[in-house]
C-alpha cells in the first residue's frame, strides 16, 4: 500500500519540532537498525507524553498512532498480564520495538530457522527486517508499554496458526 502524505499525521500530544525531525524523510524505506533507533528515541525523549497516553483495557490490547508518514508509522501500545499477539509477521515491512513499561517476551522465527524467544526488559528493544514472524506477550504480573515503528508503513499482517507453521509471508 502506497502512503500519500505530504504532511506527516502526528498525535497531537508529541506534535513537536523534534519528533518532526525524529520522523523527517531520510529515503524511501527505513532500516531495522533506524526503526530500533527511533523507537528507542521516542520511548526515552517522550517519556512524560506517553506517560500521559497509555490505556490499559482488560478486554484487548491498546493502542494509539503516535505518527504516519510516507515512510514510516508509529505507534504506542499497552499490554496488561497476559495479553499478547497471535503469530504474524508485518507482511513484508521492517519494524521495532522498545519496552516503554515493564517487559515484554517476544518468540520468533525467521522462515528457515528454528523458533527463538527472549524476554524484552524496559528500555531494550529490536529492529528486525521483513521476513520474520514473532509473537509477543506480557508474561509478567506488571502492565506494559512498547514503542513501535514500521517501514513501510500500513501494509497488512498475516497472521500463523503457530511460529512452527511460518515458513515464508505470502506473496
Amino acid at each position: 500500500m502506497t502512503v500519500s502524505l505530504t504532511v506527516p499525521e502526528i498525535h497531537p500530544a508529541l506534535d513537536q519540532p523534534l519528533l518532526r525531525d525524529f520522523i523527517a524523510p531520510r529515503r524511501p524505506l527505513w532500516t531495522a537498525s533506524e526503526l530500533l533507533g527511533l523507537t528507542k528515541n521516542v520511548a526515552s525523549v517522550f517519556e512524560d507524553q506517553l506517560a500521559g497516553l497509555l490505556e490499559y483495557v482488560p478486554d484487548q490490547r491498546w493502542w494509539a498512532r503516535l505518527a504516519l508518514t510516507e515512510e514510516i508509522e508509529l505507534w504506542l501500545l499497552t499490554w496488561m498480564p497476559g495479553q499478547g499477539t497471535e503469530p504474524h509477521d508485518h507482511g513484508g515491512a521492517s519494524g521495532s520495538f522498545t519496552v516503554y513499561r515493564g517487559e515484554l517476551r517476544e518468540d520468533y522465527r525467521y522462515p528457515t530457522g528454528p523458533v527463538r524467544g527472549a524476554v524484552r526488559k524496559l528500555g531494550t528493544g529490536v529492529g528486525f527486517g521483513p521476513g520474520r514472524a514473532h509473537q509477543v506477550r506480557n508474561i509478567g504480573t506488571a502492565n506494559s508499554a512498547s514503542v513501535h515503528a514500521y517501514s513501510p508503513p500500513l501494509l497488512p499482517t498475516n497472521e500463523y496458526p503457530s511460529l512452527e507453521a511460518y515458513t515464508e509471508a505470502p506473496q
